[in-house]
């Protein structure tokens, strides 16, 4: 079943019954305050299992504790956006599978061999991605596909950074003088959005396969509470790339994220990918990868399952 991702971005009531979330709106919003009532009458009501991805955008939505416990024994993730409409908080269960004391065990014990081995992959994949971005845009991606080819365990030479460097001089048109930095000029604001989007997807299941996000296998930060999400997202990165790229190549002012902005970024759910021979949405294909990550920890196999993009 393919899991949807809701946005809100206005101000609803949400709670639950029979394990449907039931969607109610403001009876009146007058200068900007909290309405004294909601319709009795459901916009919507949509099964809890349906969902993958829930997006909380306005300081007037409410969710009921009810609600919220069916959302994280579900496994959605449910990502709350500040008062600027970027992501900033994260709600993930703190139990995704049955089998998750085994699976962490088999995760704090990985040697650093195999955590070099698996960041060697990751990088191969993330930079063959990107050499995929530049072709389908006509652009030169010689340079990508050399630096995929002599990234060594663990990356020490960082081909990473070189590729990243001559990526994002590429990319984009030379006239924009693009520099990716956080908190850069746009179309870094899309990135951004993007980029919180998948990692809030690469997180749950991640915590689905019974792993816990906060050890990576390549960042390490004290403060991190998504080191492996971090980690694993990266050879999905190029497909937010993609859809950026379009927009701003369809898109007038792309300075600030509108609503159609933001419709056109939370498709990164929903985008083809392919793994292997298959194909599948990029929410089935990140739990494959999940899955083989588990394996890999677990030594039944060697190699992370990673999409190519074509």
């Amino acid at each position: 079943m393919i899991k949807r991702t809701l946005y809100f971005g206005n101000p609803a009531y949400l709670n639950l019954k029979n394990q449907q979330l039931i969607v109610r709106l403001p009876e009146v919003v007058k200068n900007n305050t909290l309405p004294e009532s909601f319709k009795k009458e459901a916009l919507a009501t949509i099964p809890i299992e349906d969902i993958g991805v829930m997006i909380i955008d306005h300081g007037q939505v409410t969710l009921t504790q009810g609600l919220i416990a069916a959302l994280l024994e579900n496994n959605t993730a449910v990502i709350v956006c500040n008062d600027t409409h970027h992501p900033n908080g994260l709600l993930m269960p703190l139990s995704g599978n049955t089998l998750q004391s085994e699976r962490f065990a088999a995760q704090i014990k990985a040697s650093v061999p195999l955590k070099k081995q698996l960041w060697q992959q990751t990088i191969t994949a993330k930079i063959e991605n990107q050499a995929a971005v530049l072709k389908k845009s006509g652009k030169d991606n010689a340079k990508l596909h050399y630096f995929a080819k002599i990234v060594k365990s663990g990356d020490p030479d960082n081909v990473e950074g070189r590729a990243a460097y001559y990526y994002w001089n590429t990319i984009f048109p030379t006239t924009m003088n693009f520099s990716r930095k956080r908190d850069g000029d746009p179309p870094n604001n899309l990135l951004n959005y993007g980029y919180a989007i998948l990692r809030a997807i690469v997180a749950r299941n991640l915590v689905g396969s019974g792993l816990l996000p906060t050890l990576g296998i390549h960042h390490h930060n004290r403060y991190n509470a998504f080191c492996l999400a971090d980690d694993i997202m990266e050879p999905y990165r190029p497909y937010v790339d993609e859809i950026v790229l379009s927009i701003v190549e369809t898109t007038k002012d792309y300075s600030e994220l509108t609503t159609e902005i933001k419709k056109m970024l939370l498709e990164i759910a929903t985008v083809d990918v392919k793994i292997e021979t298959d194909r599948s949405p990029l929410l089935v294909g990140v739990q494959r990868t999940t899955a083989s990550l588990v394996q890999c920890f677990e030594g039944t196999v060697r190699k992370v399952t990673f999409p190519a993009l074509e």
